[in-house]
């Protein structure tokens, strides 16, 4: 699996049209062969901060997603920021979930609880 995840800071003014914009691209980018997830969110702690994170069975799905009408949007929306987005490709070969933090837990040794 690949994780695309791409961060842009939207001048203030912006923010709302800029993030409207984005919404758009989720549906169809959603349905292209090989996408598993299509997100769009906000920092909590910083508003003006907009993500778009997408994951792909494999890479020829990426590439091919890159290469799409849809991507060209997203690359002039991208130019849109206040600053260069933040882009990272994260390639996945293993996903692991509840279960490891049970087992992790499960096998931690406990920690004495100092007093003063």
């Amino acid at each position: 699996m690949i994780i695309e995840l791409v961060g842009i800071v939207a001048p203030p003014e912006k923010r709302e049209e800029l993030g409207r914009a984005l919404s758009y691209l989720i549906g169809p980018t959603q349905v292209e062969p090989g996408c598993l997830s299509c997100l769009l969110y906000q920092d909590w702690l910083d508003a003006n901060v907009i993500y778009i994170e997408s994951r792909w069975e494999t890479l020829n799905d990426l590439t091919r997603h890159i290469c799409s009408d849809a991507y060209k949007r997203l690359l002039l929306l991208m130019e849109l920021g206040a600053e260069p987005p933040a882009i990272e490709f994260l390639t996945v070969t293993e996903v692991r979930g509840l279960k490891f933090i049970e087992t992790v837990r499960r096998k931690r040794p406990e920690r004495s609880v100092e007093t003063t």
